[in-house]
């Protein structure tokens, strides 16, 4: 069996945890920042000394691809990403290039035969930190989103997405995208983001695809008043209704299915004044399980709630869902195949967030592979997976590599 090299990945994770770092064991990396732009050169030094041919498209994503020994087969890619969210890790998204990187370098270093072409592959704005929305690039790419509207997006700042793809230096050509006339297989490794891995002393996550979702917005709707002289019994505190409303929800929702997850994780409060009455708030519940008459029942349990609470109004609106993601059953095998050909542990799983791959499986056969997170951190400075855990995947992905080309 072949294998990846551990030193290499070491080094390799610890040269990019350089770009953004925090100085507190993690990354601020947003998309085409200077600190982005520094991985990405980072990426075209190594590549080119592979003699990898470097092309990038009209969103900026990169591809470096070596070439196989039979030039009319498609390629096979292996992707992610290289930015993060503010505070994040040095394993989200990287990890996933790192792989690619090394899977190439290993293939070459130790002139492994293959007859497909392999491309390593960068997506831009995948996290959406800047520029909303997450898995920017990947959702234009394969028809998910409409490119001017995503140019549009703003920062915070009021700088758009387009005039940061303009500065970048990176745009290429529409006609060097991803499609499925020109590539086989994509493949994504991962952190896993979750504790389930570490808890259950797996090694290897095979992910058999991405969960659906909802997402809604919940409004309760109240009346302003001074703090010190309206008498409580005269109140309506769309801040308390909302209170009665999450609890409501949470109460009701824990009665589906245990595999359900959902959060309120942003509420809006006006007119957001410590001596004032709030008259308005509104709040996000996001729900996600792999089964879409569970989602159904969460749609349900919402549409069915008090029209009321604590005499204030309460409204709905749905703000976005998908539906999940099935990857492809003979990739999906190939994944497991190749754990088990190296004795890794492993556990067939469902990703609870989303990632380019889940865009890229409506458009060609794609597979993802998981390594465990340390106490289930992610997305935080804490975010770490241990250099032996992160070259298993990579081995895994290798192999994987291998078997689509014996196809």
């Amino acid at each position: 069996m072949q294998t990846c090299s551990k030193e290499r990945v070491q080094n390799k994770i610890e040269t990019f945890a350089q770009f953004g770092d925090t100085g507190n064991g993690g990354i601020t990396r947003f998309s085409l920042s200077k600190e982005a732009l520094q991985a990405r050169e980072e990426f075209v030094k190594r590549m080119e000394a592979l003699s990898a041919e470097i092309v990038t498209d009209d969103m900026a994503n990169m591809y470096a691809t070596i070439q196989g020994t039979e030039a009319n087969l498609p390629r096979i890619v292996i992707a992610s990403h290289v930015d993060s969210v503010r505070n994040g890790g040095n394993y989200d998204g990287i990890l996933g290039v790192i792989t690619a990187m090394e899977v190439v370098e290993t293939i070459v270093t130790e002139k492994i035969p293959h007859r497909y072409p392999i491309t390593a592959m960068i997506w831009t704005n995948e996290e959406g930190s800047l520029y909303p929305p997450a898995m920017m690039s990947s959702g234009v790419v394969c028809g998910k989103f409409d490119k001017a509207k995503m140019l549009a997006s703003k920062s915070a700042e009021g700088k758009t997405f387009g005039e940061a793809l303009e500065e970048s230096g990176y745009i290429g050509d529409e006609i060097n995208r991803l499609n499925p006339k020109d590539y086989r297989a994509m493949l994504e490794l991962h952190i896993e983001q979750g504790p389930v891995l570490e808890a259950e002393e797996k090694q290897i996550g095979v992910v058999e695809g991405v969960v659906g979702m909802v997402n809604y917005r919940i409004r309760t709707y109240g009346q302003s008043d001074h703090a010190g002289t309206t008498p409580m019994q005269y109140r309506r505190d769309a801040l308390l209704a909302a209170a009665s409303a999450i609890k409501y929800l949470h109460r009701e929702l824990d009665k589906l299915d245990s595999n359900l997850v959902y959060t309120t994780g942003e509420i809006l409060c006006h007119p957001n004044v410590h001596t004032v009455i709030p008259d308005f708030i509104d709040f996000s519940l996001d729900a996600r399980h792999k089964d879409p008459e569970v989602i159904k029942q969460v749609v349900e349990v919402i549409k069915n709630m008090p029209k009321e609470f604590d005499k204030c109004q309460v409204k709905y609106e749905e703000a976005w869902a998908r539906n999940t993601v099935d990857f492809n059953d003979e990739l999906v095998g190939f994944v497991q195949k190749s754990a088990d050909a190296y004795g890794y542990s492993s556990k067939k799983m469902y990703s609870g967030a989303g990632h380019d791959a889940q865009y890229v499986a409506d458009m060609m056969p794609t597979a993802m592979v998981f390594v465990p997170s340390k106490d289930g951190h992610s997305h935080c400075e804490p975010e770490y997976t241990s250099v032996e855990e992160c070259w298993r995947g990579i081995n895994v992905v290798l192999q994987t590599v291998l078997e689509i080309d014996k196809k």
